[in-house]
This record gives C-alpha cells, structure tokens and sequence, in this order.
C-alpha cells in the first residue's frame, strides 16, 4: 500500500483533548471516597438490601472508571453511576427473580449480627412494599436532595410523573408508618 503523506485534519489535537479530559486516578479516587458512601446509602434505601447496594455501586464505580473521561464531560458523575447502579440492581433482581436456583444458594447466617433499629427496620419494610419507581423517587427527592426536574433528567420521566409518584408514595409511607398511639394519645 502507498502512503499518500496525508492525514485527516485534526486528528491529533482531538486525541490530545480527549486525553486532557480523562480524570487522573487520583481525581478519580477522590471522587470515589466522596461519593461511595452516599450512593451505597442511597441504593440500599432503594433496593432494602445493603449487601446488594454495596455490590452494585462497586460495579457502577468500575463501569465509571472505564469511562472516566466521558463523565467529566457530562458533568454529573454521581447521577450516571447511581443510574447504573439502579439499573444493575434491578437486572440483577429480574435475574433471581427468574432463577429458582438462586433462593437455595447461601453461605449459612453470620455469628452474630447486631439487631436494627426497630425504627429503621419499619421504615425500610415501609419503603419495600412501595412500587420500585415510588422507592427510587422518594429516595432520589429525600435522601438525594434532588429536585424534581434532576429526577426527571435521571430517571428519564416527566415532571408531572415524578411529582406523581412523590405524591403516592408519601400517602403510602404515611399510611404503612402510621402510629395507632398516637391517636390513643389524649388531647392536651
């Protein structure tokens, strides 16, 4: 084959940018020890499984690695893991879902484990019967201090949807965390 001495113009400079624009391993691990914590807390309050929650935000995080420099474009790094991180998680609930199997597995109950909370265990019970889309909502709005037009841009439905699922899932938290005493209580 003949070299023609030619070449596309800019084919360099553009290389040269993108690679300016990759995250160094150190911005990327800053990165990580900001945000793992709040996305694994996030997650678990989405999917009621903290095992799980942790699993897939390492995963979203090794994804995000291997695109590390197109997520300093977007300029949302948190939002696009926690999308991925969602979305693995619920694959990843389809999958045993289907699988039979997947309910015998297991390595036998731990030693010890402190108990919970009972307020926390009532609460995370409360948010499992909620819809999935209501749970994640709730979470994105409360836990995540997202506005409703951010979750719209994450989760990819329309305001008026988003505000709707708020709505519903508050009268339903509301009425799952309801406290008979309360209504015991008397009048001061």
């Amino acid at each position: 084959m003949v070299s023609t001495g030619w070449s596309a113009p800019g084919v360099y400079p553009v290389k040269r940018k993108i690679r300016e624009q990759l995250l160094t391993v150190e911005e990327f691990e800053e990165f990580y020890a900001q945000a793992v914590a709040r996305l694994t807390g996030q997650l678990y309050v989405m999917t009621g499984d903290l095992q799980e929650a942790q699993d897939v935000v390492q995963e979203a995080f090794v994804k995000a690695w291997v695109r590390r420099g197109r997520l300093e474009r977007d300029g949302q790094p948190e939002a696009w893991i926690r999308t991925v991180a969602w979305r693995l998680a619920v694959s990843r609930w389809r999958f045993r879902r289907r699988s039979a199997d997947a309910w015998g597995r297991g390595s036998g109950a731990p030693e010890y484990v402190e108990p919970p909370d009972p307020g926390h265990v009532v609460l995370v019970d409360a948010l499992r019967e909620l819809p999935a889309q209501q749970r994640r909502t709730l979470t994105l709005h409360y836990l995540c201090d997202l506005t409703v037009e951010q979750i719209a841009g994450e989760t990819g439905l329309s305001a008026s949807t988003i505000k709707t699922h708020l709505v519903r899932g508050r009268a339903a938290l509301a009425h799952r965390l309801h406290d008979p005493r309360i209504e015991e209580a008397p009048d001061v």
